[in-house]
């Protein structure tokens, strides 16, 4: 089959495509035909060797893909040959085919086209099970989301206007903040023009956020805990802005915050069985009803893998870059 490998670790010019063996159905996996896979900033990690798949997965970066069923490996129920579906994957995702645990398929929404719905599994996964699992946010509360235009934010900001809080983000562009607005944001935040925490402060009347889902780490520790409301929960899912920041635990402890760091590929498949069966049973009647939407901001045979990556580099985006087949 075709694929997209990474022979040496480099920039976008180290997705290389190539024929590589078809991958075989285990016990409890399907292989799914790909229609089309989603672009994370994981995968840019990855290229660039500072995020390997975990111990037993396919080397093959793509963390999402939706497609069509084309076997099932023995010991697997619920599904059959010819479903179309869309699937969480710890690697594998930019190919033709791949294999996935029968746990972490998702029925393609109804409503939803069938490469669009690659846009849905990994964010909807990642936001459900930190926001809403693991932070509990609750109707009435302020969620800060930083990098709102992003896939993960433009997801977060969805499914916390459909549980009923109050949504503020950070970006860098007045047309990302636009992008915002028109999925409900509440509070707009340019990052390059104003100090976060100060404007969120003034807009909730010195509340803070309740829930701060964080994808800069580092850089940003010291004033995500400074902007936490009392009893505030901070999840970090990223670390774009380094690994190593410095943590007033005097100010935490006066709030009563929490500082969650998680991570969701390498999870174990039963965690992650877990996660995808929640989303499925709360988040997917949102998507049929149309309430929450894949937001796709462009669509790219698999080829221009390299191209896809670089948009996603260059953080202009709103929304998923997809990979077609």
């Amino acid at each position: 089959m075709r694929a997209i490998t990474i022979p040496e670790f480099g920039d976008e010019d180290a997705l290389v495509p190539a024929d590589v063996p078809a991958p075989q159905p285990g016990e409890g996996e399907v292989l799914v035909e790909v229609a089309a896979a989603g672009v994370n900033r994981a995968d840019l990690m990855q290229r660039q060797g500072h995020y390997p798949p975990p111990k037993g997965e396919s080397e093959l970066p793509g963390l999402e893909v939706s497609g069509t069923i084309s076997a099932l490996g023995d010991g697997v129920d619920g599904w059959q040959v010819g479903e179309q579906v869309c699937a969480l994957l710890a690697g594998g995702g930019y190919a033709e085919q791949v294999v996935v645990p029968a746990g972490q398929l998702l029925p393609v929404p109804q409503g939803i086209d069938l490469v669009d719905a690659a846009a849905l599994p990994e964010v909807v996964c990642t936001v459900w099970s930190n926001v809403f699992m693991t932070a509990n946010l609750q109707p009435g509360e302020v969620l800060l989301v930083h990098g709102g235009s992003s896939g993960i934010g433009t997801m977060a900001i969805q499914l916390g206007k459909a549980v009923g809080a109050r949504v503020a983000v950070t970006a860098g562009s007045a047309a990302k903040l636009e992008a915002c607005r028109e999925l409900g944001a509440d509070i707009l935040i340019n990052y390059r023009e104003d100090d976060f925490v100060e404007r969120l402060q003034q807009a909730t009347e010195g509340h803070g956020a309740d829930v701060i889902l964080d994808v800069v780490g580092a850089k940003y520790l010291d004033r995500n805990v400074q902007a936490l409301a009392d009893n505030g929960r901070l999840v970090i899912i990223g670390l774009q802005g380094g690994v190593k920041g410095e943590l007033n635990i005097g100010t935490l402890l006066g709030k009563r915050g929490a500082v969650i760091a998680t991570s969701l590929r390498a999870r174990p498949r039963a965690e992650k069985a877990s996660i995808v069966a929640s989303v499925r049973e709360n988040v997917w009647p949102l998507v049929e009803s149309g309430q929450i939407r894949p937001i796709v901001q462009e669509r790219m045979p698999l080829e221009r893998a390299g191209d896809a990556h670089r948009v996603l580099g260059e953080s202009q985006h709103v929304g998923k870059v997809l990979l077609t087949l």
